[in-house]
């Protein structure tokens, strides 16, 4: 933002963001055409690299509204916002497609949507303006309000089933109640917490107790990367296919002609949830590197919209889609290369998809929004042009008449 004659204001564009996002999305119709070669309709190669460019540019559209907008609009509009979203995921519990064992999807004509991932934002937005409210976390039960804020929509989405949302969620909402100034001795509300859950994992092992909240097969799904061999054939499956081919890649890659993506198909959603693996394979150690790298560059510039914010509410918004895009890069990467559990988390701007891309869009448009709208330093001159000059051994006094310092 830069400031005009009479006082006007300029948005001012934060290019490498906007740069980083558009090479990534551009990197990735590659490897979506080469991941689905063998899956997409013989008389359109290209069907599902089609599909994306359309999200590309609805995500473009996406994009350029949440940035236009200021964002301190978005309080006005954050209890509609989050009943918005409260809503649809009760629909999609009622009337939602299923697929995979999991009902999170509604279709819309040709389309299917997935409001889990709408909800992201929502929440991000929505906590935001429920935490900017509360000045302090003096008393526990200033936490109330805000975990029950953000804890239905998790419950709502851990019912579909869909554990890796519910995971960002919680990452989201560590994230933003750090910067909201929670302090310590709460913050050690959340690894205590996660201690419980992993207590609760051992004892259901050890002892038999129930965990109502997951199924025999998630938890399976969830553990399985700790010993893949395990169950070769089936949920271990796709993480040692993953493993494979991440090895595959070797340090410059196998080009397009990958085996575990391509040629024998043995890699599982090599388009989506294991994308970063289909990425090793094709572009190999260096170019995974280079996505890797690409990420860390657009956290970082992401952090640094979030100091530069110029009111709390900003920073809480910067610092939502921070934690939002730090945990799917950290999950999706991790997943594939085996040292993270298997969640199902798309990997930002290159997972095929329309709602993750329109979600992760929307989040960098409230980037943009909160940079283009940041704290602008003006120019003061160091000297006032009509301040009377003051050596070291005279003082002004409060009329403005020079007189000596010492009697």
């Amino acid at each position: 933002m830069r400031l005009l004659g009479n006082g006007r204001v300029r948005f001012q564009i934060d290019y490498l963001t906007v740069a980083i996002v558009y090479l990534l999305s551009i990197v990735s119709l590659f490897v979506i055409a080469n991941a689905t070669r063998s899956l997409a309709p013989s008389t359109d190669p290209l069907y599902f690299v089609k599909r994306q460019m359309v999200w590309l540019v609805l995500g473009t559209v996406v994009l350029v509204v949440a940035a236009g907008i200021d964002y301190r609009h978005f309080k006005k509009m954050a209890p509609y916002i989050y009943w918005g979203a409260i809503g649809l995921l009760g629909f999609v519990l009622v009337h939602g497609s299923s697929a995979l064992g999991a009902q999170r999807w509604i279709q819309v004509g040709p389309f299917q949507v997935q409001p889990s991932e709408f909800a992201k934002v929502a929440i991000i937005v929505t906590l935001a303006t429920h935490l900017d409210k509360k000045k302090s976390f003096t008393r526990w039960r200033d936490l109330v309000s805000p975990l029950i804020h953000v804890g239905l929509p998790m419950v709502m989405i851990l019912k579909q089933p869909d554990l890796g949302t519910t995971l960002v969620f919680a990452a989201i909402a560590i994230g933003m109640f750090y910067m909201a100034g929670l302090p310590w001795t709460k913050m050690l509300l959340f690894p205590v917490g996660l201690g419980a859950v992993i207590l609760w994992i051992w004892a259901h092992y050890r002892f038999g107790i129930s965990i109502p909240i997951m199924h025999a097969y998630q938890l399976k799904r969830l553990l399985v990367f700790l010993n893949p061999n395990s169950d070769p054939l089936g949920n271990g499956f796709n993480v040692i296919q993953s493993r494979i081919a991440v090895g595959t890649g070797g340090i410059f890659g196998g080009g397009l002609a990958g085996a575990q993506t391509n040629l024998l198909g043995f890699l599982p959603e090599s388009y989506t949830d294991f994308i970063f693996a289909s990425i090793s394979e094709v572009l190999g150690f260096v170019g995974a590197m280079a996505i890797l790298l690409a990420y860390l560059v657009l956290l970082a510039r992401a952090t640094y919209i979030a100091f530069q914010a110029k009111d709390r509410y900003g920073t809480l918004l910067a610092s939502g889609v921070v934690a939002m895009f730090a945990f799917h890069v950290l999950e999706s990467a991790g997943m594939a290369s085996g040292i993270m559990p298997v969640a199902g988390v798309p990997l930002p701007f290159m997972s095929y998809g329309g709602s993750a891309f329109l979600t992760d869009s929307a989040a960098i448009g409230v980037l943009l929004n909160v940079y283009g709208r940041r704290k602008v330093k003006q120019y003061k001159p160091a000297v006032a042009r009509t301040a009377p000059v003051v050596y070291p051994d005279e003082a002004v006094s409060t009329d403005g008449i020079i007189s000596p310092t010492h009697t």
